[in-house]
């Protein structure tokens, strides 16, 4: 099933080819835009809201003209927004810096849309806790949020990733490979998750749930695209909050929403629901607000910027977390202040907090 925590090795070399000077070209007054989206339980209302008819109404209310496309590639996704085909995508905290930021394209977060709160999780088997894992092969999908979800678990109960062994695992192959005999701790995401939870011999050890607010799903844009567009980010803000609105009533109409979601992501309505379960979901403009300009991301980005630059993901020319500047509400600039290349802006998500869309 695509996800959107595909294997970031392919974006990574794919940053050397793109063409960044695309999406500049394209920034100006217009009128008609592309925003790309992948499968995953937060980002399921943007397929919906295409569907439903949610996107011709936000569209025409502002006299554009928005088309919504789905990726079964995630990563493919964020490359060809990097390249300039996209001006918005659905994409993590994590992948937005380590992609298109790094690779020099400015990027404006316009909708925090929900974290992770037990949808990612570390499992061991022949073992009670996460103490248990020192010494382990540990199957995960490199450099995705796995990946920091086990560096942030270590570091928990005083372990580093010195102490393990990273096995690069593809997510398909993830419930198949923990029921083999070789494999005995593994990181892995919804809906994987729930189906090695029920496997014998599995213990969850940690999971996001721990570590609440730190995996982020987002819909980003092109910084000049909406500077010089405000309406299309107007636009994202009504689809977005009508749309996730409807996902969680309680109605009929909310039922339906959820069943088609999950129809939509390879599951059911219960298994859906199941996974919202595990997301904090921000269907309100105000949450959305105010986890934004909490002085918690500040913290959050810190750790995302100093996982990935340990890693080698904040581009080959960078000698420190310093790098890539991310910009924060409120005036707060993490790195260099001369490079921003990476926004969170609650601009429209206030707009919509104050009815104001």
């Amino acid at each position: 099933m695509p996800t959107r925590r595909t294997s970031l090795i392919a974006a990574l070399a794919m940053l050397g080819t793109l063409s960044l000077n695309a999406s500049p070209a394209a920034a100006q007054a217009r009128t008609d835009f592309k925003v790309a989206w992948s499968i995953y339980v937060g980002w399921m209302p943007w397929g919906y809201a295409s569907d439903a008819g949610i996107v011709q109404k936000w569209a025409d209310k502002y006299g554009l003209t928005i088309e919504v496309t789905q990726f079964n590639d995630y990563v493919e996704s964020i490359n060809q927004y990097t390249a300039g085909a996209y001006d918005a995508v659905t994409v993590t905290n994590m992948d937005a810096l380590s992609i298109p930021s790094a690779g020099g394209v400015d990027t404006t977060a316009v909708i925090v849309g929900d974290f992770s709160a037990g949808n990612d999780a570390v499992f061991v088997k022949d073992g009670s806790s996460l103490a248990d894992i020192k010494g382990r092969d540990v199957n995960l999908v490199e450099f995705s949020v796995s990946h920091y979800l086990l560096a942030r678990a270590l570091d928990s109960v005083g372990l580093s990733e010195a102490d393990v062994k990273v096995i690069n695992t593809a997510d398909p192959d993830m419930v198949g490979a923990f029921q083999t005999a070789d494999v005995t701790a593994m990181v892995t995401w919804n809906p994987m998750v729930s189906e090695i939870a029920a496997l014998p011999g599995a213990t969850k050890v940690f999971d996001s749930a721990q570590i609440p607010g730190e995996i982020i799903d987002l819909m980003v844009a092109n910084t000049q695209v909406l500077a010089d567009n405000p309406d299309f980010g107007k636009a994202l803000a009504g689809i977005w909050y009508e749309t996730a609105t409807l996902m969680v009533s309680d109605t009929p109409e909310g039922a339906a929403a959820r069943a088609a979601m999950g129809a939509a992501s390879g599951t059911d309505q219960a298994g859906f629901e199941a996974q919202m379960a595990a997301t904090e979901l921000f269907d309100k403009p105000g949450d959305a607000v105010a986890f934004t300009t909490s002085p918690d991301l500040a913290k959050t980005m810190d750790l995302v910027r100093l996982f990935l630059f340990d890693k080698g993901l904040l581009g080959a020319g960078a000698m420190s977390a310093d790098a890539v500047g991310i910009a924060l509400p409120g005036g707060t600039i993490l790195g260099d202040a001369n490079n921003v290349k990476f926004r969170f802006d609650e601009t429209f998500m206030k707009l919509a907090a104050d009815g104001a869309l």
